[in-house]
């Protein structure tokens, strides 16, 4: 069951549900009764929060390319930066869109997504396949920028080969509910995955970071660093499971998760799980939950700083650690001008 699934065939039924374990936290049929009409096709404008950063662009409006097309497939050969954007404009209706990519062997891609929010109450789903070839680098920076009022559920499944890398970074502020799930298949023979994530969370939106990783085969490795603060009413959802196959011996695989909770009626769900099968490994995770440290607050405020600049200095500090770790100067400098914008809604 998947919203992709509800969407094509306008069936609520096929929603995933609090009974689906993986959806306990995130249900949508709970939300929604019936499937809203198919949002009409709109014209991007603008070019993104990447606009500075990458010239070549792949732009979706409500769920729909310039040409009307639903899906894309594309094919990376050598170096490139692209900006992919899925743009909702809607009322009360919805979209959806699936776009495949592949690395080919040796080649390098900086995928900058993103999701651009407009309208209200709008219901939207992208489906998105990765596949990364043998010794090909895939970078994934991921901005999302949803109404309050907005449901929306990303679903990347990522192939790696042996000898790829891939690294991720989600930035989200949720929405009425917003789930980003990535999957991988993680290869080992020397690849490495690297999946991270800052959640900042306001108002009464939900966000839902959830991954999966499994390690099929000898040696691979995987690091994970999902941060994130909520405050207000709302609810911020940490689910990552890492699994070992039998016969994946080698496997270096750590997990971490931390969270602030701002206010006494913000919630934080976290599900850190490590499944292993194999032996002569090296896995482990952790997870926080937590407020922030008021004597930390109270030496600011002695030299001098305003209690809410001291707050908001912080909480930047805190899940500044995981925008450090993008690589990519120009991402980089977007994400911590994203980061610093989005802390003032959380005071």
């Amino acid at each position: 069951m998947s919203l992709a699934a509800a969407l094509r065939t306008a069936d609520a039924t096929k929603l995933p549900s609090r009974r689906d374990e993986d959806w306990r936290w995130s249900d949508l049929r709970g939300l929604l009764r019936e499937i809203p009409p198919l949002s009409p096709q709109i014209e991007v404008a603008g070019r993104g929060p990447f606009a500075g950063v990458a010239s070549d662009e792949l732009a979706f409006g409500n769920g729909r390319t310039s040409s009307g097309a639903e899906y894309s497939n594309l094919a990376i050969m050598g170096d490139e930066t692209l900006r992919l954007r899925f743009v909702s404009d809607a009322s009360a209706s919805s979209h959806s869109s699936f776009v495949a990519i592949m690395v080919e062997e040796g080649a390098r891609l900086t995928l900058l997504e993103s999701y651009e929010g407009q309208g209200s109450a709008y219901v939207a789903s992208v489906e998105i396949a990765l596949e990364v070839e043998r010794d090909a680098h895939l970078t994934r920076i991921v901005v999302v920028d949803e109404p309050a009022d907005a449901i929306l559920v990303s679903e990347a499944r990522v192939v790696l080969h042996p000898g790829s890398t891939f690294h991720q970074t989600v930035l989200t502020t949720g929405g009425k509910r917003q789930r980003i799930e990535t999957v991988v298949t993680h290869p080992g023979a020397g690849g490495s995955a690297r999946m991270d994530g800052v959640y900042l969370v306001s108002g009464r939106r939900h966000a839902d970071i959830t991954t999966e990783v499994t390690h099929a085969r000898p040696d691979g490795v995987t690091s994970q660093l999902i941060k994130g603060c909520v405050s207000d009413q709302a609810r911020a959802v940490f689910q990552g499971r890492i699994v070992v196959a039998q016969g994946a011996d080698g496997t270096d695989a750590k997990m971490g998760h931390h969270g602030l909770i701002l206010s006494e009626r913000a919630e934080i769900d976290a599900k850190p799980e490590l499944e292993i099968y194999a032996d002569d490994v090296a896995c482990a995770h952790g997870n926080t939950v937590g407020a922030l440290d008021e004597e930390a607050i109270f030496y600011a405020q002695s030299r001098g700083i305003p209690e809410v600049d001291a707050r908001a200095m912080l909480t930047g500090a805190f899940v500044g650690e995981v925008v450090d770790r993008i690589e990519h100067e120009g991402a980089r400098d977007v994400a911590q001008a994203w980061v610093a914008q989005k802390l003032g809604g959380l005071a």
